[in-house]
């Protein structure tokens, strides 16, 4: 019963947002799209503890929410074409091939998410939820309001896709352009939602995957290839991250030869072809990291000119933290706390967990680990991530010795 449940949830995790997307081309319908999908996952709840879990999960999911939005269509008296094209759907993989190969269903979705009729926080809720399959009270808690209300935007936004008659497909022309950054602020956040301590990793991998996607739709914008190098350099170091406890490491506590250097080449082949965007900018700070050969070898001035030029294209609170923990290593503990003092300045990261690591850190190289131990353990005390809190503590234990 335990590993029915657990097959339906991994297959749920993987197929559903490639069911939606499917069937909404097909249907044309948002909603009855969702209702099939979450009934398939139903009743693999109820008939795989009894039938035993299926060869191939997804293509189960698939057909059943196929074979019940066939019955819908059928009692809605819908045309014939749509119930032949419906037929036709039996995997929730994407033919290989043809033009699915570069513009599948999901990435239809994810423009059709993100048209500029929405507001930026629907686009990219509605993208969360829909492409990534990302549960509403996450999506809620990411963007500090109730599941409810969450609910309520993201309903709100299909009804507007509905009634404005926003088209399922893939822009073309300046209308591609237009809708450029927000498919990049939600591929962002995927991938994000995966590589964070507690996250999945199957959505860091569909982040990368569609950003594959778009750099081969769009070859000419330097920003896609920029995000692209970016995650394809951050993920390389996913194998690496963690010790045979789970707990997280540090880059300098990281066996380097645990690495993916094939995805650091394909990243490195995307810089070239990045600008000086912010994505490209994240991916140059990115790139110092996985091409130094140990820690030490980091070119930490080169980390905060970057810096530097991104906080003054995006001055966030967060961006200033990390200009000012890269200025520390670069030129000076002392320079470094200086900044962080300034990044801190008016409250703007109180209650943040990485900035009083950060600034524990850099008091430990400082010369004060009484301090620094202190700083740490307030930091594990205000973390989210049980992964996070150990390591935390684990650099505070140090400190003590």
């Amino acid at each position: 019963m335990v590993d029915a449940a657990d097959a339906v949830a991994d297959a749920g995790a993987e197929a559903y947002p490639r069911i939606v997307a499917a069937l909404i081309r097909v249907t044309g319908d948002w909603t009855l799209a969702e209702d099939c999908a979450q009934e398939a996952l139903a009743s693999a709840l109820q008939r795989w503890p009894r039938d035993g879990v299926p060869g191939n999960p997804g293509g189960w999911l698939m057909t059943t929410a196929r074979n019940r939005a066939v019955d819908v269509l059928r009692r809605a008296a819908v045309e014939r074409r749509r119930l032949r094209d419906l037929a036709l759907l039996t995997d929730p993989e994407p033919p290989t091939g043809t033009e699915e190969d570069v513009v599948d269903d999901r990435l239809r979705l994810v423009f059709t998410c993100c048209h500029p009729a929405l507001a930026l926080e629907a686009r990219v809720a509605l993208t969360l939820r829909t492409v990534a399959g990302v549960p509403t009270a996450d999506i809620a808690r990411a963007f500090l309001v109730s599941e409810s209300t969450m609910t309520r935007r993201i309903t709100r936004a299909k009804t507007r896709i509905a009634t404005a008659g926003i088209p399922y497909r893939v822009p073309t022309g300046p209308a591609l352009v237009e809708r450029l950054p927000g498919v990049l602020a939600v591929l962002y956040l995927l991938f994000t939602r995966g590589y964070d301590a507690d996250g999945e990793p199957a959505f860091a991998d569909e982040a990368i995957r569609l950003a594959r996607l778009l750099d081969r739709l769009m070859p000419d914008q330097p920003e896609v290839a920029g995000l692209l190098a970016l995650f394809l350099f951050q993920n390389s170091r996913r194998a690496a991250r963690r010790d045979p406890a789970g707990d997280l490491l540090t880059l300098d506590e990281q066996d380097r030869s645990r690495w993916d250097y094939a995805a650091i080449a394909e990243g490195l082949a995307a810089l070239d072809r990045a600008g000086h965007g912010p994505y490209a900018l994240q991916a140059r700070i990115a790139a110092a990291h996985a091409t130094a050969p140990t820690a030490a070898d980091t070119d930490w001035v080169a980390i905060a000119g970057c810096y530097d030029e991104l906080a003054r294209i995006r001055p966030t609170p967060v961006i200033r933290l990390n200009r000012a923990v890269a200025h520390g290593y670069a030129h000076g503990p002392a320079a470094g706390l200086a900044l962080i003092a300034e990044a801190r300045a008016g409250g703007a990261l109180d209650g943040y967990p990485p900035a009083l690591a950060a600034q524990a850190e850099l008091t430990a190289r400082h010369g004060d680990p009484v301090r620094a131990a202190a700083l740490f353990r307030a930091a594990a005390d205000l973390v989210g991530s049980e992964p996070e809190r150990r390591a935390l503590l684990r650099r505070a234990g140090e400190l003590d010795r």
